[in-house]
């Protein structure tokens, strides 16, 4: 049997393990076999074989994985619009109970409730946005 087949055979196994695994890894080890495929196919014999499976793998280990992986693994999106505001501190403006209430978060007047709806917030205090359910901040008095 030629080299070259046998490099495609590895290069088929290590496709299919990379399907499995999804590594990134195996794959590129994959292409490096094919290269070193080709170079069979090419009758330059079995050190030119290892030397261009040996430098593709290293590209792609080294070059082409890293980049890759920096892709991959994004930053969390931008939280916007009413995400954005929980977890920021407010000024209660006027007293918050389980019926009625007003805060402001930033420069914006906001409707409001305790999240612990037994709880009455006093106006002047510092409370966390919890949650925003529709129009309406649901506040966490600070210790």
């Amino acid at each position: 049997m030629d080299s070259w087949v046998i490099w495609l055979i590895a290069a088929a196994l290590l496709g299919g393990a990379e399907i499995l695994t999804g590594t990134l890894a195996l794959g590129l080890l994959a292409v490096a076999a094919a290269a070193g495929g080709v170079v069979g196919a090419a009758g330059l014999g079995l050190p030119a074989e290892l030397i261009a499976f040996a430098v593709a793998a290293v590209a792609g280990l080294g070059v082409v994985r890293p980049i890759a992986m920096r892709h991959i693994k994004q930053p969390p999106p931008l939280r916007t619009g009413t995400a954005a505001l929980v977890g920021r501190s407010a000024l209660v403006l006027e007293d918050v109970s389980a019926y009625a209430g007003r805060i402001r978060i930033g420069g914006e007047e906001w409707s409001s409730r305790p999240y612990d709806e037994t709880l009455v917030i006093p106006a002047g205090s510092t409370v966390d946005v919890l949650k925003i359910d529709g129009a309406t901040a649901l506040v966490y008095p600070r210790e």
